[in-house]
């Protein structure tokens, strides 16, 4: 969900994500997940189970927004469109100060993207927050143990925080701009003093001890009890128990981190746009394919080289994922590919840009909270919201590097020799810039594929058309282009609506796919921007619809072409459309654990991995792989060869997300921002048992991994491999069936949709996960679709 979030070899938030912690839905970014199930296979035997004395999670917003002035333009037909209104109407106030005309201030059906400007924010969000003040206090005065009087008007100004602040932050990242920070960082510190006098109200809190110690607790619906469990839980790590002196250094140590965090995230932003290489010479570019090379000459024609072109030049590289790959993958001149990779992971390490020093008091500033709050380190908060436990976690992770080790020997190897037949000088002394070079050559000899040839095969209209009749078959829904019923923020974004069997609209969501690197952060989120409600329905409606936003970065339409898309983008488009299923497919109507809402962080990626499967699926691939002029499908031997190259280098790839969890959980348990290791040391140590060749000593990777420094994943990247085993194994309950069935498909999906996507936060992932597949997890589906079996010694 949300998430920004680095899947394989690409990062993400979000996916989303982002996505989920709880009252923090305020704070921006999540996707909550909670895991516990003991997984087996013959050879592995260990459980993901939480003890029952572990709390269970909370629910976590992802960034949010939502309203909008074109109230005009919904059908009056089918749903009511007061169904669609984000929140209930704010208290009334007296028109001053513009504030009357602000759109983030008005009521609206979709969001104002298109109105909203760094002007509106200072004066609306602090109006906001007046308003929410005068609104809580009220709350506090009238509170009693019930529904009414408790959790729907705590849901209203939750979810109206939440949805206003969403959208600055979505347009923050999709629209980056100077003013634009200035005015968040500005009201930010308010907006994190309102969260925490939300989250540490003892009124609430003591009212909800109340529920749960009534004597109707037994008769509560599972979703209101989870929503009770979640809230006391999320009150507590809020700093509602701590003492008056605790608790106001609690407040300052959040501030702080949000301001870091905010702080570190642009330095990765201006380091990535920074870094600029115009070539005006083609030898220095040889090999690179020419998509690569169009996009360069685009480029460069943006930065003022009027009559740069793909064949002639001027070609401009940057560190911006559609650019940088390319040229890590093809490019034969070494010295480029050295110069590229140095800067990449070298990017926000050094002057005004550098994130080493606000790196370090972030997890200073973490561990004083987690001590404050009684814990011994940041990562036993963490996993307080989640289904692993620390022990759990790095056993899963220790399991999955013994099986990947000797797999990741044997890549190394095979690149070597294949490098040494070809004569090429650096045979013998690999280095980073040459592995993925060099590994594209032994794919395209050992599978003959070359990826940059499928991308005809691959263009976004064909790719989404194919996913939304995958969507038809497995759940039942139709998906219809929406244009123009909501304001965007970008002409290239594009809306849709959801429907179900019987043609009523009961979702909507945005598309952004392509890359924007001078205003728009990398990697790929899915994020919502309203959850479904009971309770902020409007006009006799019986629910406010969920709407989300998919936001990608791949490859732009160059010239008349439209975007044609590697293999690995495909992927990405189907990961983060796992996200917004489990979002808008809910059937949950409590707000407060509908959709991704209320799911443990590390559960939450179970249906955006899934989907991925998909991908490799024969009917599935054939629909979406036609060539973008001619019509022509795949070839059939090209499939069988994309096929038997999914697993290759998963042992390699497999360790990569392997480094980037252990280095995460070793910063949040063992190490000590005050003691004489560098985080770097660290990274190092976890790099001898993670990677088969050293890193380079100046490797800082850390500067830019916004996931856990400025995204929901601080220790809690482990969730991307906790999750895959559940997705995997979720996967297979489809291959049981029969994949060559369409029946058996659409049976197997009509249950995965009724539990995984229906249920939302409102169950624990592991009763909901037991429903779906009739048992617990099993890690063997994820070893055997990745290659990985048996398990063999580790180093």
């Amino acid at each position: 969900m949300g998430r920004q979030s680095p899947t394989r070899a690409r990062l993400r938030p979000a996916r989303l994500f982002a996505i989920l912690i709880s009252l923090n839905m305020f704070m921006a970014s999540c996707v909550s997940v909670t895991r516990s199930l003991p997984l087996r296979s013959s050879s592995i035997r260990f459980s993901l189970a939480p003890k029952s004395h572990r709390p269970k999670s909370f629910p976590c917003p992802l960034w949010s927004s939502s309203f909008s002035l074109c109230l005009h333009r919904l059908p009056k037909s089918t749903t009511s469109a007061a169904a669609f209104f984000c929140s209930a109407p704010l208290s009334p106030m007296a028109a001053d100060d513009g504030l009357d005309s602000n759109p983030l201030l008005q009521d609206f059906v979709f969001p104002p993207f298109d109105a909203v400007e760094a002007k509106h924010v200072r004066p609306g969000i602090r109006e906001l927050l007046r308003r929410l003040e005068s609104d809580l206090v009220e709350l506090e005065r009238t509170v009693e143990p019930t529904w009414p009087k408790l959790v729907e008007p705590l849901e209203r100004i939750v979810d109206r925080l939440q949805v206003v602040w969403g959208i600055v932050n979505h347009l923050k990242a999709v629209k980056d701009s100077s003013e634009l920070r200035s005015a968040v960082e500005e009201v930010q510190p308010e907006k994190v003093k309102f969260h925490l006098r939300l989250g540490q109200s003892k009124p609430i809190y003591e009212a909800f001890k109340a529920i749960q110690n009534s004597s109707s607790w037994e008769t509560l619906a599972d979703a209101r009890k989870r929503i009770v469990e979640l809230q006391i839980k999320e009150a507590v790590l809020n700093g509602v128990a701590l003492k008056d002196e605790q608790r106001e250094k609690f407040n300052e140590v959040e501030q702080e981190l949000e301001k870091l965090s905010q702080k570190f995230s642009e330095n990765v932003l201006d380091a990535t746009k920074k870094f600029e290489k115009l070539i005006t010479d083609k030898k220095e570019i040889e090999g690179l394919p020419a998509t690569a090379l169009a996009l360069a000459a685009q480029t460069a024609a943006s930065k003022g080289h009027e009559n740069a072109s793909a064949e002639n030049g001027p070609w401009m590289i940057t560190l911006d994922v559609p650019s940088f790959q390319p040229v890590m993958l093809h490019a034969k001149n070494r010295s480029l590919r050295e110069e590229v990779y140095r800067a990449f992971v070298t990017r926000a390490s050094s002057g005004d840009l550098d994130n080493t020093p606000i790196i370090g008091q972030i997890l200073k500033l973490r561990l004083e909270k987690a001590k404050l709050l009684g814990y011994s380190n940041y990562a036993e908060v963490s996993m307080a919201m989640k289904m692993a436990t620390i022990d759990r976690a790095e056993e899963l992770l220790e399991k999955l590097r013994s099986a990947s080790w000797n797999h990741a020997i044997q890549d190394m190897e095979d690149i070597k020799t294949l490098a040494r037949g070809k004569d090429a000088a650096e045979a013998d002394e690999l280095n980073h810039w040459d592995i993925n070079f060099w590994s594209e050559r032994l794919r395209e000899s050992k599978y003959d594929i070359n990826e940059e040839e499928l991308r005809p095969y691959f263009s976004l209209p064909k790719v989404m058309d194919g996913l939304f009749n995958l969507a038809n078959k497995l759940f039942d829904i139709s998906i219809e282009p929406a244009d123009g019923l909501a304001p965007v923020w970008n002409n290239d974004v594009r809306f849709y609506c959801v429907k179900d069997s019987s043609n009523n609209p009961i979702a909507y969501f945005y598309l952004d796919p392509y890359s924007r690197p001078s205003e728009k952060r990398g990697g790929a989120w899915m994020d919502e921007v309203v959850a479904r409600s009971h309770v902020l329905a409007h006009d006799g409606a019986p629910v406010r619809l969920p709407v989300a936003h998919m936001v990608c970065n791949q490859t732009p339409p160059v010239g008349d072409k439209p975007s044609l898309m590697t293999f690995r983008e495909v992927e990405t488009v189907f990961h983060e459309f796992g996200h917004a299923l489990q979002h808008m497919l809910t059937k949950q109507d409590e707000g407060l654990v509908a959709g991704i809402r209320g799911i443990e962080w590390d559960a939450v990626e179970l249906p955006s991995q899934f989907m991925e499967n998909w991908c490799y699926q024969r009917d599935t691939l054939m629909s979406i792989a036609k060539h973008y002029e001619t019509g022509e499908t795949l070839p059939e031997e090209v499939y069988l060869k994309l096929l038997a190259a999914k697993t290759f280098r998963a042992g390699s790839l497999s360790l990569r997300q392997i480094r980037f969890a252990s280095i995460d959980l070793e910063l949040h348990t063992k190490y000590n921002p005050d003691g004489p290791e560098s985080v770097y040391d660290i990274d190092k140590r976890v790099a001898q048992r993670t990677q088969v060749i050293p890193s380079l000593p100046e490797d800082r990777f850390l500067c830019s991994f916004n996931h856990i420094f400025a995204g929901g994943y601080a220790a809690g990247y482990y969730s991307y491999k906790w999750a895959e085993v559940l997705s995997a194994d979720a996967f297979s309950a489809f291959e049981d069936a029969g994949l060559d069935s369409d029946m058996a498909i659409r049976e197997t999906g009509h249950r995965f949709r009724q539990t995984i996507l229906a249920l939302g936060g409102g169950k624990s992932p592991l009763e909901v996960f037991v429903e779906f597949r009739g048992r617990e997890p099993s890690p063997e589906p994820l070893l055997r679709h990745n290659g990985l079996l048996p398990i063999t010694a580790s180093a």
